[in-house]
């Protein structure tokens, strides 16, 4: 093999193992940016759960809230 056919093929070597490196930096990046849609999706998913216990704080609020106003009608028991 000539000198100049080695030095191409030395080249091409090189080059092969930084795509294969450039490759890999782009797979990390992609599962990187996947994990953190992942823990986006979470916080969204406990701010949901968060919002819904808050809803049904205020509905057992207004139960009682209606409890007592029936309550008020009612004729205080005789002792």
């Amino acid at each position: 093999m000539s000198i100049q056919r080695l030095l191409l093929h030395k080249v091409e070597v090189i080059n092969t193992k930084g795509e294969r490196e450039r490759e890999r930096e782009r797979e990390r990046e992609k599962r990187e940016r996947e994990r953190e849609r992942e823990r986006e999706r979470e916080r969204e998913r406990e701010r949901e759960r968060e919002r819904e216990r808050e809803r049904e704080r205020e509905r057992e609020r207004e139960r009682e809230r209606e409890r007592v106003h029936r309550a008020s009608f009612l004729p205080e028991k005789l002792e």
